[in-house]
């Protein structure tokens, strides 16, 4: 698991509207580091009547900051001057190899612009503000042609993206390597046009996983301990303008032969920020630069990766990720994600003919007296919802299962209302201790009006003596006629008031409730997360289990759905209110893998209700450990387990 953070002073470099060179975008960095501090070189898009060519035309600007986020010194580096560039230069990556500076950009040679005449260029220097040669480098429309910062076996290797132009007469993009002796072989047409002639043997593996995605080179490869880490644009449903989706991902790449591609990630950075969001062309993450950051404050384990990337094509913007947590991420062999499934999963399963002969799954979970009781849903062969109760002295062991529901449907808003075999009942438990009462939230279903929250209470010791009739009255705790799932309560009090999350329009909010016997409903709802469009979690988010305290902050587990509605969970660490998300995995931290979860009632589902954290576990994470119960499958129940610490470290 790994958290993407944006840079706080992002945008790092605007338009300056006193230089018409760059007054209407400055955007797409490429950064090199030195022992001085930070040269990046941007697009710098200008005033058209300064500069006297066609609208919008591109150069190439660098500016520098010693410590990497303020940046000065700004002035103009490349500037059209040939044939082959007189329309623009674009999308700068500057790697500084063997003693020289060596910028590929792309090259405009022509207008309107299309494939013919959009081609990838090199300038060459001694220095970062001195670039004194120039070659046009493929005869074929390419783009984001970037060197690798050191030989392979003796072999200068270029990394770019070829048939970037699409067309219905082109190709479609592919990302491959060129391999040289001499710099200067880069420089001769025919040996593109022979290296063209077996692209299929230069291209790696293909990373577009839909028809209509594109793909595009982003940063120069870095070189890891595991292999070569490549950041590169991945832009979902690219020929639909009105859908397309503009992402970062990251691949590795073997170190001997980065032709083989040892793994690669989803999604880990969409727009979300208004300098994201808004600008010249809005809704767009671009990256196209990565850079090691280390400190002597920190470890070799703490070493950052910052990634480098044009927001909205208008700014410059910065991310960073701990680069040993991404790695673990790209790890093959890496166990499921974050935790570690029981082996005797699925540690629960439909039974009978009874109230729990169809399924059971979404399970509630709390730890009382030294055993965790766990409430599930159940569902009967008329597809009724109730909720049963299992108890583990150890977490994954169950000792006893209860023969009968210990909470049923009483009130109307639950009672089947529609067809005989219809969806009903009390679905989707979650639980919370506060002072000596459990209070039960979950999702009440008649089957006609949509699913709404409910809520229910009793006292611990007539839980624990099994005095189930003593639950008291059901009320609703959100507006009747509402969609509202996934309720759940912080198991504290913030200002004398109960914290209720509950999901609306896909989305979790957050309602402050006075108490929780005068039937006050949830009327503001607080956005506290929503999806991210494009990403693992991009249809919809809510609450898994109720949130656990981490020293004076809260770590929520929650679900995210994907636009091919694969149900996974993530983390995110909010802050002592409950309100404030300060951090959120960019990767699932568990996702459906096993059979079990991969096929049931609902395919590729893994759906949490209940959490539980114990000093120590028999499957030996060490430490505190979480306990995760869940739905598999909507068929179900299995538990997992992870360390604490390792996770809260994630978010922190």
């Amino acid at each position: 698991m790994f958290v993407i953070r944006r840079e706080p002073h992002n945008p790092l470099l605007s338009p300056q509207r006193e230089r018409p060179w760059e007054s209407i975008a400055t955007f797409n960095p490429s950064v090199v580091r030195t022992k001085d501090g930070v040269h990046l070189f941007y697009r710098a898009l200008g005033n058209s009547d300064a500069l006297g060519a066609h609208p919008a035309l591109s150069t190439v600007g660098m500016a520098f900051a010693e410590d990497g986020v303020h940046f000065h010194s700004r002035q103009q580096v490349i500037v059209p001057q040939e044939s082959w560039d007189t329309f623009g230069c674009e999308d700068p990556r500057v790697t500084f190899f063997e003693g020289r500076w060596y910028c590929f950009y792309t090259a405009l040679g022509g207008w309107p612009f299309g494939p013919d005449n959009i081609k990838v260029a090199v300038a060459i220097g001694d220095a970062p503000d001195a670039f004194t040669e120039r070659h046009l480098i493929t005869p074929f429309n390419a783009k984001a042609a970037t060197l690798f910062p050191e030989r392979i076996h003796g072999e200068i290797v270029l990394l770019l993206t070829v048939h970037t132009d699409w067309t219905a007469e082109h190709p479609r993009p592919t990302i491959a390597l060129a391999r040289a002796k001499r710099i200067e072989d880069f420089f001769d047409p025919e040996y593109w046009h022979r290296w063209h002639d077996q692209l299929a043997t230069h291209a790696l593996p293909e990373l577009r996983r839909e028809e209509g995605d594109h793909i595009e080179v982003g940063a120069s490869p870095l070189k890891t301990e595991t292999g070569w880490l490549l950041i590169y644009s991945y832009i979902q449903d690219y020929y639909n303008e009105r859908n397309r989706i503009f992402s970062i991902e990251a691949a590795l790449l073997e170190l001997e032969n980065p032709q083989k591609l040892i793994s690669r990630t989803e999604s880990i950075l969409v727009p979300q920020e208004i300098y994201e969001e808004y600008g010249l062309v809005p809704h767009i993450v671009f990256p196209t630069s990565a850079t090691l950051r280390s400190s002597t404050s920190l470890g070799a384990s703490d070493q950052m990766l910052e990634i480098w990337y044009g927001a909205a094509d208008t700014v410059c913007a910065k991310a960073s990720v701990k680069l040993i947590d991404l790695l673990r991420a790209l790890d093959p062999e890496r166990p499921a994600r974050t935790f570690i499934r029981a082996p005797k999963n699925p540690i629960l399963t439909a039974r009978g003919e009874g109230f729990e002969s169809r399924d059971v799954f979404n399970a509630a979970a709390i730890d009382l007296d030294g055993s965790v009781y766990i409430l599930y849903r159940a569902m009967d062969a008329l597809n009724t919802s109730t909720i049963g109760l299992a108890i583990s002295k150890d977490g994954i062991t169950i000792d006893e299962r209860l023969p009968e529901p210990i909470y049923v449907p009483r009130e109307s808003f639950e009672m089947k209302r529609g067809t005989p075999t219809g969806n009903s009942g009390c679905e989707d438990p979650r639980i919370v201790r506060i002072g000596d009462t459990l209070y039960m939230t979950y999702t009440a279903y008649d089957g006609v009006r949509p699913p709404i929250g409910a809520i229910s209470s009793i006292r611990v010791d007539d839980f624990l003596a099994r005095r189930f009739d003593t639950w008291s009255t059901p009320f609703l705790l959100t507006p009747e006629n509402v969609d509202d799932k996934d309720l759940a309560l912080l198991p504290e009090k913030i200002d004398g008031n109960y914290l209720l999350y509950h999901r609306i329009n896909n989305q979790i909010c957050a309602d402050l409730l006075p108490d929780l016997i005068s039937g006050k409903r949830a009327s503001r709802c607080i956005e506290i997360m929503t999806p991210r469009r494009g990403m693992w979690d991009g249809a919809k988010v809510g609450v898994a289990a109720p949130p656990i305290r981490v020293g004076d902050n809260w770590l929520m587990i929650y679900h995210g759905v994907s636009r091919h509605s694969k149900y996974r969970l993530g983390a995110a660490l909010l802050d002592p209110s409950g309100t404030v998300v300060l951090a959120r995995t960019a990767d699932p931290i568990f996702e459906p893998l096993e059979k079990y979860e991969q096929e049931g009632e609902v395919a590729n589902v893994v759906f949490s209700c209940g959490t539980v954290v114990r000093p120590s576990t028999p499957l030996g994470t060490g430490g505190d450990t979480l306990f995760l119960y869940y739905g598999a499958a909507d068929k179900v129940i299995g538990v997992a387990t992870a360390s604490l610490a390792h996770i809260v470290d994630a978010l922190s």
